[in-house]
This record gives structure tokens, sequence and C-alpha cells, in this order.
């Protein structure tokens, strides 16, 4: 089996067509264009990515991906279950392209819900991800509440999460920490398939800032990311 894709890195899209938030989620019209085309379009446009492969098990997800310009990799129904894993999908398109005949150093997954990700974010994700010592890099933004702060309900009374001195500090006192924003993973293929997670011992945050980081759950996001494109979109 020839390995001509060595060194190369594919994208892996999952848009599966159950969604409980929005229904048919995936191909909504977002700045009158389906949302998963805005990542499709944020992927073809890179430096440095060979395939674009979108893993869907509906009919009208893989037509507007292919019409977007991605290739389509069926997904098994098994694989489209509320509860599926991503770890899971992106395993079995990687084992499919490889029964293809097709190895990858490095996967990238781009996941559909994240419309504000650009090319610009897709490359300096990848150009960290290949100029530092790492086994992965994850899109992080800055956590919008300290999690220090948190609390949770004890019988009917709430106690703070952390020790109740933190719940007293002030935001610029405590340490600055960061969750994953759902936009780029990036991993080397033979590591993820090795421990299936992307979160792994050398992981490197790419910081993205909040109004980027839009990810799309409900009707709410779909308004805030429709707003934050046409602001984008007048200042061009």
């Amino acid at each position: 089996m020839g390995n001509g894709n060595a060194g190369k890195t594919v994208a892996i899209i999952p848009a599966r067509g159950g969604s409980k938030g929005i229904p048919r989620k995936n191909i909504r019209l977002l700045a009158g264009k389906p949302l998963i085309g805005h990542t499709i379009e944020a992927a073809l446009r890179s430096g440095y990515i060979s395939r674009v492969i979108v893993s869907t098990e509906d009919k009208e997800i893989a037509d507007v991906a292919r019409k977007y310009g991605a290739e389509v990799v069926r997904r098994p129904e098994e694989l489209a279950k509320d509860d599926t894993s991503t770890v899971d999908v992106v395993l079995q398109v990687i084992r499919e392209l490889r029964e293809q005949g097709h190895e990858y150093d490095t996967i990238i997954l781009l996941q559909p819900t994240s419309p504000m990700r650009t090319t610009q974010d897709v490359d300096g994700a990848l150009e960290l991800f290949l100029n530092n010592e790492c086994e992965s890099v994850i899109s992080v933004s800055e956590s919008r509440h300290p999690p220090y702060w948190a609390f949770n309900v004890e019988g009917n009374y709430l106690k703070p999460l952390f020790d109740q001195k933190y719940s007293e500090m002030r935001r610029q006192d405590l340490p600055k920490t960061y969750f994953p924003n759902g936009a780029i993973y990036i991993a080397k293929t033979k590591k993820f398939e090795e421990c299936a997670s992307f979160c792994l011992p050398q992981t490197i945050p790419y910081i993205m800032p909040a109004e980027t980081s839009v990810d799309i759950d409900t009707k709410a996001d779909l308004m805030l990311a429709e707003a934050l494109l046409k602001k984008k979109d007048d200042k061009i």
C-alpha cells in the first residue's frame, strides 16, 4: 500500500442529521450559507490541508457538503446517535481512508458548529502544531467567569465548589483559565488512535477571542453569530 500522503493533513468535519437544540442544524442558513458551508470553506482555503472530509449519515448534508467542495465519508447509523462520541466518528473516518490506501500524519477536527473560525485560525493552529514540540493543539478561549467562583447546590443551599476565599477574590487576582471552544482540534494521527483523545499529555492551546468562539447550540447562538458576521461584513 502506498503512503503518498505521509506528512499531510486531513480535515474531518462531523455532521450528523439529527440535532436536539436546532432541527437540521448543520444545514441551517447562517448569513445566507448553510452552517456547514462556513467550516468547509475555511478548511478548503487552508494552505496546510490536503483533503476535507465530511462524515455524515444524512443524504441532504452529504449533498450540501459536496456542493461546497468537500468529500463525504458515509457514517454508519450506529455512529449517528445522540450519545456517539466524536472520537469514534474520527476513528471511523481514519479507518475508512486507510482501507482506501490513504494515511495522513495529522488530523484536524473542525466542528461545523463553530462558523466564526476563519482560515487564519485554521492555519494559525496548524502552524503552532507544526512548529512546536507537541502531540496536539486544541483551540480555547478565556473563561468568561472564573471557575473558582462556581457554586453547587447541596440540599437547598449554595455551596462554593472551591474554597470560600476564592469567591471573595477579584477576577484579576485569580489565575487565568481557559476552556475548549470546540472550533479546532489537531493531533498526530498515530497518537490520536493510540489514546482515543485529542487531549494528550503535550497539548498546546490555540487561544481564540470570545467573538470567534461562538458555538452554535441554540437559536440564540445562531442569532449572535448572524449579528457578528453582519458586523464583520460591514467592516469589509
